[in-house]
């Protein structure tokens, strides 16, 4: 099967899972070697926005730099995807497969898009029950995108597409309540 090329210039949302539904994330210093390799290989060749780690799966949302070449872009999201791969079936005597296939990439064409997936991706551990509160998930890209500390997320970038850090804040408040509402129908009580 051929696989859209990553091209420079756009952005894509790159996700992924556990191979016959495993984590891929074991412990918690997974999650940090993890985020250590998107430093490591993905920085260079395409700006982060967002991204959200959970047991099974995660969500990134990067833009592929301008000038960039195919072959590097391919060739460090390789390298990122080998690393990790080889060092969690090196440290849980494990073989195989760790992801279920070659990661996924959905090229982003439009702005509102744009937006709500860097929502969804944000919220992502609560629409998948880890937490329901947002601010008590360390995985994820929401605590580095409203702190005040030095990031490589594209933090300015996001606030400016909100209009500024403030109706970005409000904007996932808003999503997540709807998600709430939704839910509450769902409950019997």
């Amino acid at each position: 099967m051929k696989y859209e090329s990553l091209e420079s210039g756009n952005y894509y949302h790159i996700f992924n899972q556990g191979n016959n539904g495993e984590n891929i994330f074991i412990e918690d210093e997974n999650y940090s070697y993890f985020l250590k390799l998107i430093k490591t290989h993905i920085c260079s060749i395409a700006d982060v926005f967002s991204y959200c780690l959970l047991k099974n799966h995660f969500h990134l949302l990067v833009q592929i730099k301008e000038s960039t070449d195919e072959k590097l872009v391919s060739k460090a999201f390789s390298n990122f995807f080998n690393s990790y791969s080889k060092s969690i079936n090196k440290i849980y005597d494990r073989s195989g497969s760790l992801f279920r296939d070659r990661f996924k990439r959905i090229k982003i064409a439009d702005e509102i898009y744009l937006k709500k997936l860097i929502v969804y991706i944000n919220l992502n551990p609560i629409y998948h029950g880890f937490v329901t509160d947002i601010n008590l998930y360390r995985n994820s890209s929401y605590l580095s995108l409203i702190s005040d500390k030095n990031t490589l997320l594209k933090r300015e970038a996001i606030y400016l597409l909100f209009g500024d850090r403030d109706n970005f804040i409000n904007h996932l408040i808003h999503k997540k309540l709807e998600f709430d509402e939704k839910l509450s129908v769902l409950v019997l009580e």
